[in-house]
C-alpha cells in the first residue's frame, strides 16, 4: 500500500530530509538521490527497485510520474504534499519526485585492457558529470575517480550526468599506485605546453585518458607514468579549457579516429 505523509515530524520525513541535506549522509550509507523522472526511468531500467520513491501529491497527476510509480512496488512508495517535498529537493521548479537508491558499486577490475577514464582530484560537480555523460556517450565502460573527486553520486553529479551513471562502472576513491599497475593501456594526459597536438597522435587502441584538478593539473604519479603528453590546439588564444570540454574533445576524436580505421 502507498504510504502518505502528511506531517513533517513524521519519522521517514525526518530521515529523508536529513539524507537530502548531507552528501556525507550519503555517501557514508552508500545511498543517492535521483530526482526527476528522467534519472527515475533510467535507474528502473538498469537497476530494479529502489529503496524509496518519493513523489508529490501534484506531480501523480502527471502521466509521466504514474508510469513510473506503477513500476515500483507500492509499500516502497511515499506520497507527500508540495510543501514537504519542497524541503528534500534540490531543484528549482522541480517536478515533485526522487528515489532513494542504493549507489552501483564494482569491484576494481584486476587488470584494464580497454579505454577508460581516470579523474584526478577532479573537484567542480558539474564537470564530473559532464565528463561521466560524455564517457557513456563515447562508448567508455570504465571510469576511476582518485580521491579528491567530487563524490559521483552527489545530487549534482547525478544531475549534470544525465543517466550516465547507469551505463558506467565507477570505481571510487582509487589511488594512483593501485590503478597504474592493473592498466595494460598507455596513459595520455592534456597539455597546454605538450609536444603533440591531440590529432596527431594515433588513437585508434585503447587509452586510459587522465584529467586533472581544475587548478592543478594531473599529479606526480600520473605524469611520471604518462605515455601520451597531448595537447588540444586553440587557434583562438585561449590558454586552456574547462577540463569537461577537453575530456569530450579527447574521447570523440578517438572516436573518430577509430572509425576512420574500421572503414579502411
Amino acid at each position: 500500500m502507498v504510504k502518505a505523509i502528511t506531517s513533517r515530524d513524521n519519522p521517514l520525513y525526518k530521515r529523508l530530509k536529513a539524507l537530502a541535506g548531507s552528501t556525507h549522509h550519503q555517501k557514508k550509507g552508500g545511498q543517492a538521490l535521483l530526482e526527476g523522472f528522467h534519472l527515475a526511468s533510467a535507474y528502473l531500467d538498469v537497476a530494479g527497485q529502489p529503496e524509496t520513491c518519493v513523489v508529490t501529491e501534484g506531480a501523480l497527476r502527471h502521466d509521466e510520474a504514474q508510469a513510473i510509480v506503477t513500476r515500483i512496488d507500492a509499500e516502497r512508495v511515499v506520497v507527500l504534499p508540495d510543501a514537504l517535498f519542497g524541503q528534500l529537493s534540490n531543484v528549482v521548479h522541480g517536478v515533485g519526485m526522487l528515489l532513494v537508491v542504493r549507489k552501483l558499486a564494482v569491484a576494481l577490475p584486476e587488470r584494464i585492457e580497454e579505454t577508460a577514464i581516470v579523474l584526478d582530484g577532479v573537484q567542480d560537480a558539474g564537470n564530473v558529470g559532464s565528463i561521466l555523460r560524455s564517457a557513456a556517450a563515447a562508448g567508455v565502460k570504465h571510469v576511476f575517480c582518485a580521491p579528491g573527486t567530487a563524490y559521483t553520486w552527489s545530487s549534482k553529479v547525478l544531475r549534470s550526468g544525465m543517466g550516465a551513471h547507469f551505463l558506467l562502472d565507477i570505481h571510487e576513491d582509487v589511488e594512483a599506485a593501485t590503478l597504474i599497475e592493473r592498466l595494460a593501456v598507455p596513459i595520455a594526459i592534456t597539455d597546454s605546453h605538450a609536444p603533440q597536438a591531440l590529432y596527431d597522435c594515433d588513437l585508434t587502441g585503447p587509452i586510459a585518458w587522465v584529467f586533472g584538478n581544475e587548478g592543478a593539473g594531473v599529479s606526480a604519479p600520473w605524469r611520471e607514468a604518462v605515455r601520451h603528453r597531448l595537447t588540444i590546439p586553440q587557434p583562438g588564444g585561449m590558454e586552456s579549457l574547462n577540463v569537461a570540454a577537453a575530456a569530450a574533445i579527447c574521447l570523440f576524436e578517438q572516436c573518430r579516429q577509430q572509425r576512420a580505421a574500421q572503414s579502411q
